[in-house]
């Protein structure tokens, strides 16, 4: 029964290789819930996990450099100072340290073992399989910037980029609609069982007094709740980019309501601070653009329905709480347990202990690192710093800012401007997500899109080959309007 599922990934994974590079994009985004299911069977892995998404990952990287020209260009691309020279030397820096510093300080760290399984469980530092896993989900994660970097660069292939990510929310809805029902309808549960093949603790039966904790099938409910949480953040702040149609007008509205039940759902106190993270950013977001966006018509666009329908939203809430005195008193259960109680739980005090033993590992081997694989915190900068040392997570986080913060788009690219816009805006709240339940230095498959994205949008948008001149369009602007504006 397991090899069913199986067989129909590699298929379908066969068929988008050899299509349309297209293909593998929404096959790359589809496959992002499938968190628990093991693409390759552990029994021939040595117990180790293969998850599809960064499968697709590889084959999309080998589809996209499999000819010369393409990978003359990508080397282009990663030794550039501008684009990807930083992140080409974080890699190189963390393997160095992967290879050398779990030898070196062997028996002299304490660290958390990345496949620990016992409560509070250390260990000695010492070279672990662990090493070799995490090292290979970097480097997949560096070379997916480069492949997504050279494939992003025409306005059709961002528009699939975006239909590709509702596809990936709209699985995600499914998964966990799936394993919400599951709950009252047994033969549910057996179907999804298939698809939950990993060697790691997975823990998909987490009851409570009000029901089950929604892991759609992702390994565990903070991870699914971010996932949630992660196509909510990108969605809503990149479907202004996306020409007027039925999938911006009604699509992607009915998937930011579900995938907002989800992380309700999901119970996840991560998930539910990020979420305060998220309602903060809006805020900000939108008086951002009613201030400083004028020169851009789809970054403007939709102020003031959205200003409506948030006042609308509002007062009705006001409304039913005056009626209602005890409508949101579940509510405000829930976020004191979950949230405001959190710190008395067993799970908490775990995970603080990881973080603590992973910076003190870090400071045992003097700013060094333990290598990629070699303890695991509860927070993405501890474990990225412990891991791969302070000199690879600088250049990291300067590359995330050179990315994010210091590129520009060309003021005739009024698409590119809001992507780059949306791009930002997207990426902070699952990175706060990240510090408060991020075990491993891999800043992941979706952080490279986002990061490959960016430089897609300021290296060529316009133009065929790298250095070229980009040429400036000139449609007429009765044909930008109707296809972007609504």
């Amino acid at each position: 029964m397991d090899l069913i599922p199986i067989a129909i990934f590699w298929g379908l994974a066969i068929w988008a290789f050899f299509g349309r590079s297209r293909r593998l994009l929404y096959l790359f985004f589809a496959t992002v819930p499938f968190g628990s299911f093991a693409a390759i069977p552990t029994a021939l892995t040595g117990g180790f996990t293969l998850t599809p998404t960064p499968l697709v990952a590889v084959l999309l990287v080998v589809r996209q450099f499999c000819s010369k020209d393409e990978l003359v260009q990508g080397l282009s691309l990663a030794l550039r100072p501008s684009r990807m020279l930083l992140l080409l030397l974080f890699w190189l820096l963390a393997i160095v340290t992967t290879l050398a510093m779990p030898r070196l300080f062997r028996g002299q760290v304490t660290v958390v073992p990345v496949k620990g399984t016992e409560f509070m469980g250390v260990a000695q530092l010492q070279p672990t399989p662990q090493n070799l896993s995490q090292a290979l989900y970097v480097t997949i994660s560096v070379l997916a910037v480069l492949a997504f970097a050279r494939m992003l660069r025409t306005a059709p292939m961002r528009q699939h980029a975006l239909k590709a990510l509702c596809l990936g929310a709209a699985i995600t809805v499914m998964t966990g609609m799936l394993d919400f029902a599951s709950l009252y309808l047994a033969p549910l549960a057996s179907m999804l069982e298939p698809f939950r093949t990993a060697s790691y603790a997975l823990l998909t039966n987490v009851e409570l007094e009000d029901g089950k904790r929604l892991v759609g099938l992702m390994p565990e409910a903070s991870a699914f709740g971010g996932l949630a949480l992660a196509f909510l953040v990108w969605l809503y702040f990149l479907r202004r980019a996306m020409p007027a149609g039925v999938l911006r007008e009604r699509v992607v509205p009915v998937l930011l309501l579900l995938l907002l039940l989800l992380v309700w759902l999901s119970t996840s106190s991560a998930a539910y601070m990020s979420m305060a993270v998220f309602v903060c950013m809006a805020v900000a977001e939108w008086t951002w653009r009613a201030m400083q966006a004028r020169g851009n018509a789809l970054v403007r666009r939709g102020l003031s329905r959205e200003l409506a329908t948030g006042v609308g939203v509002l007062f009705v809430l006001l409304l039913l709480v005056v009626a209602f005195p005890n409508l949101l008193e579940p509510i405000r259960r829930q976020v004191d347990e979950f949230v405001l109680q959190k710190s008395a739980s067993s799970s908490f005090e775990e995970r603080s202990m990881w973080t603590r033993v992973s910076w003190e590992a870090l400071m045992a081997t003097n700013g060094l690192g333990v290598g990629l694989g070699g303890t695991r915190a509860s927070n993405y900068a501890v474990a990225l710093l412990s891991n791969a040392g302070v000199a690879a997570g600088v250049l990291y986080f300067s590359f995330v800012v050179q990315s994010l913060l210091l590129r520009r788009v060309p003021v005739y690219d009024l698409q590119g401007q809001a992507l780059m816009h949306g791009i930002r805006w997207a990426y902070v709240v699952p990175f706060v997500t990240s510090l408060m339940i991020g075990t491993t230095p891999d800043f992941g498959i979706f952080n490279a899109f986002l990061y490959g994205f960016s430089a897609a949008i300021v290296s060529t948008t316009f133009a065929l080959h790298v250095g070229s001149k980009p040429q400036v369009p000139s449609p007429h602007p009765v044909v930008l309007r109707s296809a972007y504006d609504a």
